[in-house]
C-alpha cells in the first residue's frame, strides 16, 4: 500500500505567519476561475475518470449520450452567460482551460483572449484524472503535451495548473515545477497562497475553496442557490473579519454547465454584484494574487 504522507509542502499554521498585504490595504483577495472542459464520450482505454463525474449516476455505456450532452451545455450555452455576467461586472477571471477544449473550441479561447483572462492549464480533458495510475514518464509527456496544445490554440503558454476534478499524482507538484508552472490550484487547505516544493523551483500553492465550489456545493451537496449566495456572502465577511492582522484570499471555481443554467445565473449575478460593490477586496487573477504573494515571500516563509 502506498501512503502519501510526504506532502510537498511544510506545515504551517497561520496565525504564526508574518502579515500579509494586499494592493491598496484591501483585506482578502477573490479570485474567479471558471472551468473550461471537454467531457469525452468514450475516454482512451486506461484512463481514470472519478464515478461521480456524471452527478452519481455513474458511467452510461457507450454513448454516454445524457453525461456528455449535460457537460456540452456549458461550452455550447452557458459559458456566455458566464461570461456576460463577469463583463457586466468588470471582473476579469481566470480560465482552467483543458488542452481538448482548447482545441475544439478556438472560438471560445479567442473570446478569453479578447477579455485579457489569464489561460491555466487543466490537464487534457475531464475524463483523464491524474493519479498514480500513470508512470512518471507519462505524466511528464501529459503535462508537457496539455502546455503545448494550450499554447498553440491560444498564443499563451500557461502559467498555472489545476487538475482534471483537482487530481494529482504523488509526482504532479514536482513536474509542475519542472516545466516552470509558477502555481497550481488543487490543495484546498489554506486561505493564503504558501511554497511548495517542486524541483529545484518553488511552486505557489492557491487553494480554492472547495466547499464554495459550485459543482460541489451545488450539484454534489444540493445545497440551494440562494443558500450558496449567502454562503460565499458569508465566507467573505469572515475572512475580512480575520484578516486584520494578515489578509486572506478567497478563489472561487465556477462550471459554465451547470452556473450558466438559465435558473442559476441570476444567482451567480447576486454573488458578483455584492463581491464587486466592496471596497475591502481585491478582486484579481491568479497570477496576480501569486506575483503579489512572491513579492513578499522572502518574509513570510522566513
Amino acid at each position: 500500500m502506498n501512503v502519501y504522507d510526504n506532502v510537498p509542502y511544510s506545515t504551517s499554521s497561520l496565525p504564526k505567519r508574518p502579515p500579509l498585504t494586499w494592493p491598496d490595504g484591501r483585506k482578502v483577495a477573490v479570485c474567479i476561475v471558471v472551468s473550461a472542459e471537454y467531457y469525452e464520450m468514450q475516454p482512451p482505454a486506461g484512463s481514470f475518470v472519478p464515478p461521480n463525474l456524471p452527478g452519481g449516476f455513474g458511467r452510461a455505456p457507450y454513448p454516454d449520450v445524457r453525461a456528455f450532452s449535460q457537460r456540452e451545455y456549458g461550452n455550447r450555452v452557458g459559458i456566455f452567460r458566464v461570461m456576460e455576467a463577469l463583463d457586466r461586472h468588470a471582473i476579469k477571471a481566470t480560465v482552467a482551460l483543458d488542452a481538448s477544449f482548447a482545441s475544439r473550441y478556438p472560438n471560445l479561447v479567442a473570446e478569453f483572449r479578447r477579455r485579457n483572462w489569464e489561460i491555466a492549464a487543466h490537464g487534457f480533458s475531464l475524463t483523464r484524472v491524474i493519479s498514480n495510475h500513470l508512470s512518471e514518464d507519462e505524466e511528464r509527456d501529459h503535462i508537457r503535451d496539455v502546455l503545448d496544445i494550450i499554447e498553440k490554440a491560444s498564443g499563451v503558454r500557461p502559467a498555472g495548473w489545476h487538475g482534471p476534478e483537482y487530481g494529482e499524482s504523488e509526482r504532479t507538484v514536482a513536474l509542475l515545477g519542472e516545466f516552470g508552472l509558477a502555481y497550481v490550484l488543487d490543495w484546498p487547505n489554506d486561505e493564503q497562497p504558501y511554497p511548495m516544493r517542486a524541483s529545484e523551483r518553488s511552486i505557489i500553492s492557491l487553494p480554492m475553496a472547495l466547499e464554495l465550489d459550485d459543482v460541489v456545493a451545488n450539484y454534489h451537496r444540493r445545497i440551494p442557490m440562494a443558500r450558496w449566495v449567502r454562503a460565499v456572502q458569508e465566507a467573505v465577511d469572515q475572512l475580512v473579519a480575520d484578516s486584520s492582522t494578515s489578509g486572506r484570499h478567497l478563489v472561487l471555481n465556477l462550471h459554465p454547465w451547470l452556473i450558466g443554467q438559465p435558473h442559476r445565473i441570476a444567482y451567480l449575478e447576486e454573488v458578483l454584484a455584492a463581491l464587486s460593490a466592496r471596497d475591502d477586496l481585491w478582486i484579481a487573477m491568479a497570477r496576480e494574487v501569486v506575483t503579489c504573494y512572491r513579492a513578499q515571500m522572502s518574509e513570510l516563509t522566513d
